[in-house]
């Protein structure tokens, strides 16, 4: 008896695929994200659409799955802070073993006749997500010293005088001439 609920929409049934090595199914399937997909300041947003192009190999030991998972990933630009948005499509292979195998091995396992595809979507998308995504290649980022946006004003300056020198600043130099 499987512990996994088929009606999870990452928990694919194997039933038709068999046990017979060299058998294959392909499947397509839309299915809500999951929460906490993503991290820092990139994410996928709960619920949205995650579109999984799957096959289904029967192997010797287990069943190989490979596919792509296309998602949209919302954040913030690490350097301008702005809103930014993108469509993502992750590759992903994993093979999952019929019966465990040696402890140094940490293939995931079949349940049954039935696999959890959701480990393995969560680590292909959170890994291949940036640390510090960007608006654009080139954005100049925000002011140090007051915050703005810098793409809006790229002549932006601040007169700003290297303390070692402050001292200085009042004193007058007159130039002598020959």
């Amino acid at each position: 008896m499987s512990s996994l609920d088929p009606r999870e929409p990452m928990v694919f049934d194997l039933r038709e695929l068999g046990r017979r090595a060299g058998s294959m199914m392909e499947v397509d399937r839309t299915v809500p994200a999951p929460a906490d997909l993503g991290g820092g300041v990139a994410v996928v947003p709960p619920g949205s659409e995650i579109d999984l192009r799957l096959r289904f190999e029967a192997v010797v030991e287990g069943v190989l799955v490979s596919g792509t998972a296309a998602v949209t990933v919302v954040g913030e630009c690490a350097r301008c802070l702005d809103r930014v948005e993108w469509d993502e499509t992750v590759p992903f292979s994993e093979l999952f073993l019929h019966e465990p195998g040696p402890e140094e091995e940490e293939l995931p396992v079949l349940d049954g006749e039935y696999l959890d595809l959701e480990p393995v979507v969560r680590d292909a998308v959170v890994l291949a997500l940036p640390l510090a995504p960007l608006c654009r290649a080139d954005c100049p980022g925000l002011c140090v010293e007051c915050g703005a946006r810098l793409a809006d004003d790229p002549s932006h300056t601040h007169d700003r005088m290297d303390p070692r020198w402050a001292a200085l600043a009042g004193v007058e130099t007159t130039e002598k001439e020959d």
